[in-house]
């Protein structure tokens, strides 16, 4: 399929989509605040620059992109137009993901991930399912972890 848009306009929207503060990683920030956690944003002491930092629980939460981070999921779809680019970009993603956790584990920091498939899409848990095992995460002091939607 031929994209619809001119390239420098697909390249001007794909410049806009941000790296941080995104609907899903606000979402779970605004909730967990309101449930009385404390973390730190973006901190650059932390292996990959997590999303939230909990210092207190030694612990870090990423919320991933589901397009960004080449999720197996019903939110992925590589793009038809510039297949090799995308490709590469993705793999160097999800290989710079596995380096950042192993780093995470090499400093006795846990990670949780959130995929964005977990909070949206038609085979999501739902917002108060995916808080609600993020904080017993936290809570209980298991290893590492992701939360995906159902499928």
């Amino acid at each position: 399929m031929v994209d619809i848009v001119s390239q420098e306009a697909r390249s001007r929207m794909m410049a806009g989509i941000r790296g941080k503060d995104t609907k899903p990683e606000l979402l779970v920030r605004r909730a967990l605040h309101a449930r009385g956690f404390r973390y730190r944003l973006h901190g650059t002491g932390v292996p990959g620059k997590p999303d939230l930092i909990f210092p207190k629980y030694r612990a870090v939460i990423f919320v991933h992109g589901c397009f960004w981070h080449g999720h197996d999921c019903s939110l992925f779809r590589m793009p038809e137009t510039r297949r090799d680019f995308w490709s590469a970009k993705i793999l160097r993603n999800k290989a710079r993901d596995l380096s950042v956790e192993l780093e995470l584990i090499a400093s006795n920091w846990r990670s949780l991930t959130i995929w964005e498939c977990s909070l949206r899409g038609r085979h999501r848990l739902g917002a108060d399912e995916t808080l609600s095992r993020a904080v017993a995460w936290l809570l209980e002091g298991q290893e590492n972890a992701e939360l995906r939607g159902w499928a």
